[in-house]
């Protein structure tokens, strides 16, 4: 028995060491840890359980015959994130790449079977070259069968992919399919086609990090939720991240006694929207002031900044939230902004989180660019996700509430639950000055002074169209409310609201306009 268990002490430390030292230095030479060395920082002492650590593959062709390695590459298992279950897998660079063969994508698929059938999130630390070109078929039959479970899980369990190193060709899928994506600047890229072949296609000379950085996919392409500055900060995010989520959709998020009291006020905002209707303010300080205790965790707050989304508490509870930022581009939607807010609206509503949005939109951006980019069916995202959504829905109308604008944003037209707006806010087809200029302008150059002409009729549409008692006479608003309130005037409602129930018509699934 001693010699039996001795043979398997010996192989565990064989697996454990993965490509050897030789190439785990190397992966430290590069600023980068090892496959175990990311598990043992994401997840609790102690608490991880490996599946398959003497799995190799079955190529035999290209000399690969000599080279089984235990694990093949990916290192597979359950632990636990602050208490938590959580299913794991992690790419091995330094077998073979981390390229992806049939057994290793059985081992991937594997925990994501469990994680489905036991009702967990599972989290992928990526580091891959990509399909195992040796076994062909195989790895890219691999591929596709850890695609068929992104999808099956999606709604199901919260899915988060953190790149930590290459991410290139048919491996960049998987994580396009989860929820959240966190990219590490300067060591990790995503790409379907590398440098090489763009330039031998398009005639372009492009660097890895130009082509798909973190920087690239954060700002640019909306590919990734986060940039991380090194590998422990897109750990730390991740382990943040599921402090939100519920384990599954059958659950709801973990509630956190704050201690920041339901009724605190904040006269600040009482003052916080400018005089100037054309001036700027930062919806963050109103979100900051309103949550408990401040605390806010943006989600892909690089990419479309004219709307911000993330998840906050209030009293303790999980919410996540829709905000028009009138410091970028006036709080405008245009197609970038649309599909952000869609994405995560959608997933607050797969996953039983209450959505609290702050609304100060002037409409949507204007202009041949957007309009022949599909701005219209990019801009239906939105409103089609807000228009499905069952979950609680509280909406706060600060300022500017115009046009198409302001039915896409939670409005009571969708199914807002409860509709606040604060007496600054403006609800109408467009501001006064416009729709002043369109109703007399031809008018107003009759008169001996023009401009004081259209300024009193701006007074008047302001007074009879566009303030927000015309909208709370006919129901669209709930209440005009405090501004120093809004904290408690949304905890109220969403205690009002947690038993809510609602449904959409029985069918296989909509058609989103993607």
């Amino acid at each position: 028995m001693e010699e039996k268990l001795d043979k398997l002490m010996f192989l565990r430390g064989q697996a454990r060491l993965g490509g050897g030292q030789k190439r785990i230095d190397k992966q430290h030479a590069t600023g980068r840890l090892t496959a175990r060395e990311r598990l043992d920082l994401l997840l609790d002492d102690g608490s991880f359980e490996e599946f398959d650590m003497f799995k190799t593959h079955r190529c035999h062709q290209f000399g690969m015959e000599k080279k089984k390695i235990l694990g093949d590459g990916v290192v597979t298992g359950y632990g636990t994130v602050n208490g938590r279950i959580v299913y794991v897998f992690a790419h091995d660079f330094t077998v073979s790449g981390g390229s992806l063969s049939e057994t290793f994508a059985e081992k991937i698929c594997k925990v994501m079977d469990l994680a489905m059938k036991n009702g967990a999130p599972v989290i992928g630390l990526n580091d891959s070259g990509g399909a195992r070109i040796q076994e062909g078929i195989e790895s890219l039959a691999g591929y596709s069968d850890i695609f068929l479970r992104n999808v099956m899980a999606s709604g199901v369990v919260p899915q988060v992919s953190a790149i930590f190193g290459p991410c290139a060709g048919g491996s960049v899928y998987s994580p396009a399919l989860t929820d959240f994506t966190i990219m590490v600047k300067g060591n990790s890229y995503m790409f379907l086609t590398g440098p090489k072949v763009v330039k031998s296609v398009t005639y372009e000379d492009v660097t890895v990090e130009e082509l798909g950085g973190a920087s690239v996919h954060t700002t640019k392409s909306g590919v990734a939720d986060y940039a991380a500055e090194n590998g422990d900060d897109a750990i730390d995010y991740v382990k943040r991240l599921l402090s939100f989520l519920p384990q599954n959709n059958m659950e709801n998020p973990p509630f956190v006694d704050t201690g920041d009291p339901p009724e605190r006020r904040d006269d600040a905002l009482n003052q916080i929207i400018p005089q100037n209707q054309n001036k700027s303010y930062d919806i963050k300080e109103v979100i900051l002031r309103t949550v408990d205790n401040g605390e806010f965790f943006e989600i892909k707050e690089a990419f479309a900044p004219n709307l911000i989304v993330g998840f906050s508490r209030f009293n303790g509870n999980v919410v996540g939230i829709v905000a028009n930022q009138p410091n970028c581009l006036s709080g405008v939607l245009d197609i970038n902004s649309s599909v952000k807010g869609a994405r995560f609206v959608r997933f607050c509503d797969c996953f039983n989180i209450p959505i609290i949005t702050f609304v100060d939109v002037p409409g949507f951006l204007p202009g041949t660019a957007q309009e022949h980019n599909g701005v219209i069916r990019n801009g239906a995202k939105i409103l089609y996700a807000y228009a499905e959504a069952t979950v609680p829905k509280v909406t706060v109308v600060t300022r500017k509430a115009y046009g198409g604008a302001y039915c896409v944003m939670s409005s009571k037209h969708l199914r807002g639950d409860i509709n606040y707006a604060w007496p600054t806010a403006e609800i109408a087809v467009m501001g006064a000055k416009g729709a002043v200029e369109i109703l007399y302008g031809r008018e107003a150059k009759t008169k001996d002074d023009p401009e004081g002409f259209l300024r009193a009729k701006e007074e008047e549409y302001a007074e009879a169209v566009s303030n927000p008692y015309v909208a709370a006479r006919r129901g669209y608003v709930d209440d005009i409310i405090e501004p120093a309130r809004t904290r408690f005037r949304i905890i109220k409602a969403l205690e009002m609201l947690k038993n809510k129930r609602d449904t959409n018509p029985m069918k296989k699934h909509g058609n989103i306009p993607l």
